[in-house]
């Protein structure tokens, strides 16, 4: 079974997930963007500068900022405009109610382990919180500042959408969950009935499905689109081109019948869309919006033709040379041909995007920026630049952190070190047959939290330890040469990474099994081998 990278001490899993540190304070890393009803300001979640900055539409000029007690990781806004909901933390997830006009925090409720995608309902009187590493969702009622129900995810729930009747969450979960080792490993969509806050299904995603970083719904309710990767896992690494390794896809869920349309390919023939991230739809439906995070662009895509390609080929009938059944879609990197357009923006890592009127806002974690582009029309619209904060240079870690996740270091731009370690280098739930110990012999992912002092490194210790596996990563898995130095920076944000408390706890302690387990641990003699502060000899 591929897991979160773990360490079992005492019957309970002890979570290595990841925060990387040594950030310097001209960081804003915009994390998560919305805009109010009315499309006149941006609200922009600063991750590292603990705050919300406050853009106004029509300048395109920084308006104000509000300071935050704690690292945003998603952000929302009441009806009335009134509000902000934010979530953060880590194991002691909150919940903080922003009152706009102030900037004072009003109200905090407490959720599950490491937060994000804060989503009202229609009514404004609940609002839904993905809880990353406890594995649900929490229910909020606003009135009586109160978490008043879980309800079970499947694993990592990433993002959430609702739709425009309130009736139906989606919420995405970032990768699989179960053995890694069969014919079968794929990320879910949860779907949760708001009436009753219960699953009303699950939806299995094409096989190899993961890195499911956003979910959107479309204006009339119809439909639900979620990003993620396709991986190819069941073939060797041995080539990048047409998508051998890794593609980047969008599914379609039909929001009635709760049933996956199909699922089509963002990349070109030649030229990968890596890590695509957050999607929205414009508000006349005309087009779905997507932050290609690994490439550094905003693809826009034509929903009517779209559609009208997905109800051919559900017909029988051809679309493209490779697509003539629905069978065909998800390995065809032509389908999209004519639909869509990749626009690319001056800064990187787009992970967050709104769109108001004719532009879509990116939030650019890498720049401390947010670009508002026009993405109608044929032509490449020059963007506008928002400087979020004074210009200052990446120090080590941070750019460490930005090669990690730069796509534009791979050969045609297919995938990022990121793409299979996602969610702060982690594990992405998958088996890989990788070129560092020949061919015939998949293994999982491994978390790289605490690699480099835990050698040797790789699933089979082929390497000596993670500073080779670093460079080798970049040979064999990227098809690049890069400077010495990039290498190092990547080093140095790796080292940079720290456990967090594991959801197993009980009020921070281990639980009555856990101590049970210990005790196990102990009599069997268990640190003879998972010794030290690593558990590991």
């Amino acid at each position: 079974m591929n897991c979160l990278t773990s360490r079992i001490v005492c019957g309970a899993f002890v979570l290595l997930s990841v925060l990387a540190g040594g950030y310097v304070n001209a960081d804003v890393a915009p994390i998560a963007v919305v805009a109010d009803g009315q499309g006149k300001s941006l609200y922009v979640a600063g991750f590292e500068a603990k705050k919300i900055v406050v853009i106004d539409v029509a300048s395109s000029n920084v308006e104000r900022e509000i300071s935050l007690s704690m690292k945003p990781t998603g952000v929302s806004i009441s009806a009335d405009g009134k509000k902000l909901y934010i979530t953060g933390g880590g194991y002691h997830g909150r919940l903080e109610t922003i009152d706009i006009s102030s900037g004072k925090s009003i109200g905090s409720v407490g959720v599950g382990h490491t937060p994000t995608s804060p989503v009202l309902s229609a009514d404004g009187g609940k609002l839904y919180v993905c809880n990353s590493f406890t594995d649900d969702v929490s229910v909020v009622d606003l009135a009586k500042s109160k978490e008043i129900k879980r309800i079970d995810a499947v694993r990592q729930p990433s993002a959430s959408a609702i739709t425009p009747d309130g009736k139906i969450l989606f919420v995405a979960n970032l990768i699989p969950a179960g053995a890694a080792d069969g014919d079968y490993a794929a990320a879910a969509v949860t779907v949760i009935d708001t009436s009753k806050d219960e699953i009303a299904a699950t939806l299995q995603l094409l096989n190899g499905s993961m890195g499911v970083s956003g979910v959107c719904v479309s204006p009339d309710g119809n439909f639900a689109y979620v990003t993620h990767i396709l991986g190819r896992y069941q073939l060797p690494t041995t080539q990048l081109e047409r998508g051998w390794v890794n593609t980047n896809a969008l599914s379609v869920i039909d929001v009635k019948t709760k049933k996956l349309v199909n699922t089509v390919l963002l990349d070109a023939v030649d030229l990968g869309a890596a890590n695509p991230w957050s999607v929205a739809c414009s508000g006349d439906g005309k087009s779905v919006c997507i932050a290609l995070a690994g490439t550094h662009e905003v693809c826009v895509i034509d929903r009517a033709q779209l559609h009208e390609r997905l109800n051919k080929v559900a017909k029988g009938e051809r679309v493209t040379e490779v697509s003539a059944a629905v069978d065909d879609v998800p390995n065809d990197l032509s389908f999209l041909v004519g639909c869509k357009k990749r626009l690319k923006l001056s800064g990187k890592g787009p992970r967050s995007i709104a769109v108001v009127g004719d532009k879509v806002y990116a939030g650019l974690y890498f720049s401390n920026t947010v670009e508002a582009i026009a993405y109608a029309g044929d032509r490449h619209t020059k963007s506008t630049t928002i400087r979020l904060e004074a210009k200052a240079d990446l120090n080590e870690v941070r750019k460490g952190e930005m090669l990690f996740n730069d796509a534009t270091m791979c050969f045609q731009q297919w995938h990022s070190c990121a793409s299979c370690h996602p969610g702060q280098a982690r594990s992405d739930g998958i088996n890989w047959d990788l070129l560092n110990d020949g061919l015939g012999n998949p293994k999982n992912t491994k978390s790289m939290l605490y690699s480099h002092v835990t050698p040797p490194a790789m699933g089979r210790g082929v390497r000596d330890n993670a500073e080779a596996g670093v460079r080798a990563g970049i040979r064999y898995i990227l098809f690049a040469v890069r400077d010495e130095a990039d290498a190092e920076a990547i080093d140095a944000y790796l080292k940079s990474l720290k456990a967090v408390e594991s959801p197993k706890l009980v009020k921070g302690r281990l639980s009555p099994k856990a101590r049970k387990g210990l005790k196990v641990f102990e009599r069997a003699d268990c640190s003879n081998c998972h010794s030290g502060e690593y558990y590991t000899n």
